[in-house]
């Protein structure tokens, strides 16, 4: 096993922060798909400069997650207009949201007060494993 250099980081740093980008990738795309259906519930439209105000970025970083997200095929839109999420969009913003209540709700359950519990659920809802996920839904029976 000690010479087994794929399972230690400091061999294979590349690989590492590779895994790192797909990861955060990954947040981000949950992240404006879950935003996008939320304000699509809220408002009834989701646009650019609602996600800017809302994540606290500038136009342009949210212009070119639009763009990403529409080649990976989770939303569709045009300039100066709504974004709308795909059948692909939706299911994953349906899931984000379920993990997101459910770690919130295990949190909550545990003690911690639930504003504290709120921003920690935002983070924790990414990197929480199936097994440990449904483990809290036990929990909390949700």
């Amino acid at each position: 096993m000690g010479d087994d250099t794929s399972l230690n980081p400091r061999h294979n740093k590349a690989e590492v922060f590779a895994r790192l980008r797909d990861a955060h990738a990954r947040e981000v795309t949950e992240d404006y798909v879950e935003m996008i259906g939320d304000l699509i519930a809220e408002e009834g439209e989701a646009r650019s400069v609602a996600l800017a105000e809302r994540f606290g970025v500038t136009a342009a970083t949210v212009n070119n997650t639009i763009k990403r997200l529409e080649r990976d095929g989770y939303v569709t839109s045009r300039p100066y207009r709504s974004i709308f999420l795909t059948e692909k969009g939706e299911t994953l913003a349906k899931k984000c949201r379920e993990r997101h209540q459910i770690v919130y709700n295990f949190l909550v359950s545990i003690g911690v007060d639930p504003e504290v519990a709120e921003f920690d659920a935002e983070g924790i809802e990414h990197h929480v494993s199936e097994e440990t996920l449904a483990v809290f839904a036990a929990v909390v029976k949700v």
